[in-house]
C-alpha cells in the first residue's frame, strides 16, 4: 500500500554494505538516534542494512580527505581505535611524480610537485597567488604557502602523540584499508548505533504506482518494507539504475582510464619510512597509485585500455614494484587483482523514494581519492536533509540533485585539469588528453582565463565546493602551468603577503624540528594512543 504523504520518515533501508553502506548507516544513526552518545530510547529511524553475503571489499588501501576526521568522530569511534583495527595511516596531500613532463633520464631527480591538504596560510585574510607568481622561478607555490610540501619529504607526520584525537599541526586525512574500515563501521553501527544487519540476497524490488519503491524481497528474511531506499549497491547500482532507469552518463571521452591493476606490498622492513602522502607516478598510459598503510602499501596502474594492453600493464606494475622494494618476491599475475572502471555518473543520485550513495551514484578513476568524500557529503547531506514526509521529500531531492550534478561537473574538470596541463609528448595517452574534443568547455574557458589571472573563488561559481580555489592553484603551479604577472598591487597588500611568506617559513622551520616522522607516530599510536578530547 502506498505510503501516506504526511506519514513521518521512519523506517529506512540500506542495500549494500561496504564503505559507504556502513558509512552512510553510521552518519544517519549519529544524526537522528543518538542522544549524548547513546542510542535514544525512542529512535526517530528504523535502520536496516541488507548485505550480500558474497560481495568481497577490494581492500587495496584507500585515501579520505580531512572531512573523515570529522566524520568518525560524530559517529563516535575512537581515532586511536581506527589507526589500529584499520591499519591506517595519515594522508596530508598527494603527491605527482612525472605528471609535468616526459619521465627523466637515470640518476636525474624527479620532477614532482604536491597537493596539499593545507589552504595557503593567511588564505582568509589575503590570497598569495599573485604575489607568489614574481618568484615562481625561485620557490614553487607549495612551499611559498604551505609547510605540507617539505613536512611529507621529509617524511615527518601532521601531529604528535600529545596532540588530542583528530586535532593537529598540519591539516591531514587518512590511508586505510577498506576492508578492515568496512568492518569497524559494521560492528560499531550493530552494537553501538542500533543499526539492523541483514546478510541476504535481494531478489526482487516491489514499485508503487506513482514509481516509489513500496519493499524489497530477499532470499532469506522475506520481504522488507521501507519508507526511505539507499541504494549502496556500487556499480550494479540495483535500486537507482536497474530498477528505477536512471541514466548513466558516461565520461570515458573526457577521462580515458577503465581498468586498474591492484596489489598489496609489504615494506622492505619494519623500519621503512611510511610515506603521510599519496604518490602518484606517471606512466605511459595512466598512473600509479601508491599508498602506504601501517603495515604494508597498496599500489596499483590505473588505465586506459584503448592506449595500453593488460599485458603491458601488468609489466609496468611490475616493474614500479620492483623499483620499490627489490627485496619482494612472488607479486606475479596471480597476486594482481584486476578491475574494470567505467567512468561517468548516473543523472540523479535521488529518484523517488530512492538516493544512491557511492558507487551507485557513479564512479571516476581514484586521482584525488574524491570516492570517499562523495560518500561522506552525501550522506551527511540527507541526515541533514533528511525529509520529514513524502510530501516534502521531491523538493529537497530536487535541491540535492542540483548539488550532486555540480559536484561531479567540477570533480571532471578538476581531474582532467591534471592531464590538460601536462607537457608529457612522448605516448598518444597523454597527446590524446589534450585535444579539443575531450575537454569540456567550461575548463577550456577557464583555462584561458587562469593564463591572465589567477584562479581565485569568484571562478568556483557555488558555495561549498569539494575542490576549492587553492586546489586549482596548487595543480596549476605545481605542473609549471604560467599566469601573466600581476600589473597592479597595492603596497599594504605587499607587505601583508611578504608577512604571510615569512610566517609560512618560520612556521615550517618549527614544525620540521618538532613533529615525529609519519611512522614514529603510529607505532606510538599503536602503543598508547592519543589524547582523549
Amino acid at each position: 500500500m502506498q505510503q501516506a504523504a504526511h506519514t513521518p520518515i521512519h523506517k529506512i533501508v540500506i542495500v549494500g554494505g561496504g564503505s559507504a553502506g556502513w558509512l552512510t548507516a553510521a552518519i544517519l544513526a549519529a544524526e537522528h538516534n543518538v542522544d549524548r552518545g547513546q542510542v535514544a530510547a525512542s529512535p526517530r529511524l528504523d535502520i536496516t542494512l541488507i548485505e550480500s553475503p558474497d560481495v568481497a571489499t577490494i581492500g587495496v588501501g584507500e585515501g579520505t580527505w580531512p572531512s573523515m576526521r570529522n566524520t568518525l568522530s560524530k559517529i563516535g569511534i575512537s581515532e586511536t581505535e581506527f589507526i589500529r583495527q584499520c591499519d591506517a595511516s595519515f594522508k596530508q596531500g598527494s603527491r605527482f611524480i612525472d605528471w609535468q613532463q616526459d619521465g627523466v633520464l637515470p640518476g636525474q631527480p624527479q620532477k614532482q610537485y604536491l597537493h596539499p591538504f593545507s589552504l595557503p596560510h593567511g588564505h582568509q585574510t589575503l590570497d598569495l597567488c599573485p604575489f607568489w607568481l614574481p618568484h615562481r622561478d625561485s620557490v614553487s607555490f607549495a612551499d611559498a604557502v604551505s609547510s605540507q610540501d617539505c613536512l611529507t619529504q621529509l617524511g615527518l607526520a601532521p601531529k604528535t602523540i600529545a596532540t588530542p584525537e583528530y586535532h593537529f599541526q598540519n591539516n591531514y586525512g587518512y590511508h586505510l584499508d577498506a576492508g578492515k574500515f568496512s568492518r569497524m563501521l559494521m560492528l560499531h553501527c550493530t552494537e553501538k548505533l542500533g543499526v539492523t544487519h541483514v546478510r541476504d540476497h535481494v531478489t526482487h524490488i516491489q514499485g508503487l504506482p506513482n514509481g516509489d519503491i513500496d519493499s524489497l524481497l530477499t532470499k532469506e528474511n522475506g520481504l522488507i518494507r521501507g519508507d526511505l531506499f539507499i541504494d549502496c549497491s556500487g556499480v550494479k547500482s540495483l535500486l537507482l539504475g536497474e530498477h528505477l532507469q536512471v541514466p548513466f552518463l558516461c565520461q570515458h571521452s573526457v577521462l580515458f582510464n577503465d581498468r586498474a591493476l591492484a596489489v598489496q606490498v609489504p615494506y622492505a622492513d619494519d623500519l621503512s619510512p611510511i610515506a603521510s602522502c599519496t604518490l602518484s607516478t606517471a606512466q605511459s598510459c595512466g598512473w600509479i597509485w601508491d599508498i602506504g598503510l601501517s603495515s604494508r602499501r597498496g599500489v596499483g596502474y590505473v588505465y586506459s585500455s584503448s592506449h595500453c594492453s593488460d599485458s603491458d600493464a601488468e609489466q609496468s606494475l611490475l616493474t614500479y614494484l620492483g623499483g620499490i622494494n627489490p627485496n619482494v618476491k612472488g607479486h606475479g599475475a596471480a597476486e594482481i587483482r584486476r578491475l574494470s572502471i567505467k567512468p561517468g555518473y548516473r543523472a540523479r543520485c535521488w529518484q523517488n523514494n530512492c538516493i544512491a550513495i557511492g558507487m551507485a551514484a557513479g564512479f571516476i578513476e581514484p586521482l584525488e581519492a574524491s570516492a570517499l568524500a562523495l560518500v561522506e557529503w552525501s550522506a551527511n547531506t540527507l541526515a541533514a536533509q533528511l525529509p520529514a514526509n513524502r510530501a516534502v521529500m521531491d523538493t529537497i531531492a530536487a535541491r540535492v540533485n542540483e548539488r550532486y550534478e555540480r559536484h561531479w561537473l567540477q570533480i571532471i574538470d578538476f581531474l582532467k585539469l591534471h592531464y590538460l596541463v601536462s607537457r608529457r609528448e612522448v605516448d598518444d595517452y597523454w597527446r590524446d588528453h589534450r585535444e579539443a574534443n575531450s575537454v569540456p568547455a567550461r575548463l577550456d574557458e577557464y583555462l584561458a582565463l587562469w593564463r591572465h589571472q589567477a584562479p581565485g573563488p569568484q571562478d568556483i561559481g557555488h558555495r561549498e565546493p569539494l575542490f576549492p580555489a587553492a586546489s586549482f592553484q596548487y595543480v596549476l603551479y605545481g605542473m609549471g602551468f604560467h599566469t601573466a604577472m600581476p600589473t597592479h598591487v597595492k603596497p599594504s597588500q605587499q607587505q601583508l603577503a611578504q608577512k604571510l611568506f615569512s610566517e609560512n617559513q618560520q612556521r615550517t622551520r618549527a614544525l620540521s624540528r618538532n613533529l615525529p616522522a609519519n611512522r614514529d607516530l603510529l607505532d606510538r599510536v599503536r602503543l598508547a594512543g592519543f589524547a582523549k578530547i
